[in-house]
């Protein structure tokens, strides 16, 4: 299976919790992903993911923008082609602190939810 990302329709954010978030489940169940899941955020300027905690690990990939974790009391920046480890049961939340949208790809394990 091959798709353009950009054909997945994105489930939008644009609560009190989260802001400026399109989320894509780019691979997943209805593909037969049976170990993990992977999903593509797009963040808007001064966008931000919900502040949350799970019990699953989770690994990012930065596409393209800057932004910032915020995790165990600390923020650091990220930027385009880091990768990102967040171990299970860790707050954190993502920021998009540029004028430019902020593309990550997320990796689950599939026993989380797609999204």
């Amino acid at each position: 299976m091959i798709r353009q990302f950009a054909d997945v329709e994105p489930t939008h954010f644009n609560n009190d919790q989260a802001k400026g978030v399109a989320a894509r489940v780019v691979i997943g169940r209805k593909d037969g992903a049976e170990n993990f899941f992977m999903r593509v955020f797009e963040i808007a300027p001064g966008g931000s993911t919900p502040k949350h905690r799970h019990d699953w690990e989770h690994e990012m990939f930065i596409h393209s923008g800057e932004g910032e974790l915020h995790m165990n009391g600390q923020c650091t920046p990220l930027r385009s082609g880091n990768v990102v480890f967040v171990p299970g049961n860790e707050e954190h939340q993502i920021k998009n602190s540029s004028g430019e949208l902020f593309t990550m790809v997320c990796l689950v394990p599939s026993k989380a939810p797609e999204l």
